[in-house]
């Protein structure tokens, strides 16, 4: 495998006619009116979920393109259950008396249990990956994790002061607000405990201000870095002032405003905000003075128009000239402005887009990320997982799917970067950095093993069933078909009809010429599924068959 060949798939390339593919459609966000059918289906929920289920991709076939981004853009339950002790094994004791399988999320510790807080905070991570893995036809998880991405934190810093409490309330504050309101949500991130200790808020205080996160709220949160943000070094320091106060509880695990610590002097901002004076205020009546922030800051056009760019990248394409900046990104900011900063009615109109689904065709693939990698795999091969209500066997699997993702440069709760993981922001390569000499092989070991005898952990293991994998498909015992239908649901990017056709004859035929050399072993299994011969014979070539064409750069795109 040449790993050099996923950028090339990725490049631009030029119909017949000769129009740029990655180009705008003269008509930008008007309403997709054309055919709805497998190939549009699949990328839409290749994009807005883990993964494109054979069942997912008929039940919304059944439906229309309204209706099915309608339904994915709908908010999902809160999860229905909670971070669990899982660490009390091989002599280890939770020292504030959490037993095995119970919940610590209610239970405080001191600063000295950094040994205790580090394990609640791998049960938390391993948790989330469980919810992200969850059977679902919303883009809430996922979502989530994009919001993840862009208030970026890391749980492995400061575990002696960021409690793994924090953590899980992160989470559910994220993914409270992830199809809501934008300001509302930058709003509880700017309150947010595990955000207030990770970029220093705790800490900003009169007299000492800590413009850490006053900062990344303008650079990376809000108006960005662009060529028309144009705020100021003073505007940070100004913004800190506003900011100060604000400070956790470190016992009850809650936000709190010390008055006595705010700066209630006016703050004056800049040209780029208006000369803009924020009143400070002394007494409880500083805390408002951040909705007067969020206000201004909101005010500015940039803001909309660098949310719109990131949502583009994470669902789209990297790749944003001039003319998707003035044809799709303007307009979708004004969207964005015009609902208010609500999420939903921006998504809608771009997955609703015309300009989206002419991409379908086109080689705008994006390389998976290592967690859509996973659990893509996982999802679209209906891999089984344990009952839900064996702990044990449920957290060994989910930390084996953590593990994996993480060995390929992507851990949830662990983000490099301040500015998010750097295939999401870092030009010109963007998502091709998911891609190297030790991240592709450990994607093509991580498909071989699924593919073989699955993955182990605590006696669990998670494998490909490719018998039940085929079964779903309309004919499996016609090779040309098993081979199309299985295409259509695994890859984004065709592969060519002579490749078919080498995958066919070496794999499915057994260097026979004739299709029946397939379609007889199949009807025998069938006709006989317990006859452990004919069984052997169709598993051994469905299994080299996924296996091979799961090893095809192909199969790493989106």
């Amino acid at each position: 495998m040449n790993e050099s060949l996923l950028t090339e798939k990725n490049s631009t390339k030029k119909t017949a006619g000769n129009k740029h593919l990655l180009s705008p459609t003269a008509e930008g966000l008007q309403e997709y009116t054309g055919t709805w059918d497998t190939a549009q289906v699949v990328h839409l929920l290749k994009r807005t979920l883990f993964g494109a289920k054979q069942q997912d991709i008929q039940y919304f076939k059944t439906r229309t393109l309204q209706q099915s981004v309608d339904e994915l853009l709908q908010p999902t339950a809160a999860p229905s259950t909670v971070p669990l002790n899982n660490y009390s094994v091989s002599g280890y004791t939770d020292p504030s008396g959490v037993a095995l399988w119970q919940t610590w999320i209610n239970t405080g510790i001191t600063i000295a249990d950094k040994e205790l807080n580090e394990k609640r905070i791998d049960s938390f991570k391993t948790w989330w990956l469980g919810q992200a893995v969850q059977p679902s036809r919303s883009i809430h998880e996922k979502l989530t994790v994009f919001w993840h991405n862009h208030f970026a934190t890391n749980t492995d810093i400061s575990t002696d002061k960021i409690k793994a409490r924090f953590w899980y309330d992160h989470y559910l504050t994220l993914r409270q607000h992830a199809l809501g309101n934008f300001k509302d949500l930058t709003k509880a991130i700017t309150l947010d405990p595990a955000m207030l200790f990770f970029l220093n808020g705790d800490s900003n205080v009169k007299g000492s201000p800590n413009e850490n996160y006053a900062r990344e709220l303008q650079e990376l949160y809000t108006v960005g870095k662009g060529p028309n943000s144009k705020y100021t070094e003073n505007d940070v320091k100004t913004a800190a002032l506003v900011l100060t106060g604000h400070t956790v509880n470190p016992v009850t695990f809650t936000y709190f405003f010390d008055a006595g610590k705010h700066d209630a002097t006016n703050k004056e901002f800049s040209s780029f905000y208006s000369n803009k004076i924020i009143t400070g205020y002394s007494g409880a009546a500083g805390a408002n003075e951040v909705d007067e922030l969020l206000d201004m800051i909101f005010a500015q056009d940039e803001l909309a128009k660098h949310i719109c760019r990131k949502i583009y990248r994470y669902f789209i394409y990297y790749k944003i000239d001039n003319d998707i900046e003035q044809t799709i990104i303007t307009p979708l900011a004004q969207i964005f402005k015009n609902n208010n900063f609500n999420i939903q009615p921006v998504l809608a109109t771009l997955f609703k887009s015309r300009h989206f689904y002419d991409l379908v065709y086109s080689s705008a693939c994006i390389i998976k990320s290592p967690l859509d990698f996973v659990i893509d795999l996982c999802n679209e091969f209906n891999v089984q997982f344990p009952n839900p209500t064996d702990n044990e066997a449920t957290y060994a699997v989910w930390q084996s799917i953590q593990n994996e993702a993480a060995e390929m440069q992507q851990e949830l709760g662990a983000i490099p970067e301040v500015a998010g993981w750097y295939a999401y922001y870092q030009e010109p390569a963007f998502h091709e950095l998911w891609v190297n000499t030790a991240t592709y092989t450990r994607r093509t070991v991580f498909t071989d093993r699924m593919i073989a005898d699955g993955i182990m952990s605590n006696n669990q293991t998670i494998v490909i069933d490719p018998v039940a994998f085929a079964e779903q498909l309309a004919n499996p015992g016609n090779p040309n078909l098993l081979i199309t239908q299985s295409l259509e649901i695994l890859f984004r990017y065709p592969l060519s009809e002579s490749g078919k056709e080498f995958v066919k004859r070496s794999i499915l035929l057994s260097g026979q010429t004739q299709d029946h050399y397939w379609t007889d072993a199949w009807d025998a299994y069938k006709a006989n599924p317990s006859n452990t011969g004919t069984k052997a014979i169709v598993i051994s070539r469905l299994k080299a068959f996924y296996k091979y064409i799961m090893n095809l750069p192909e199969y790493h795109l989106c």
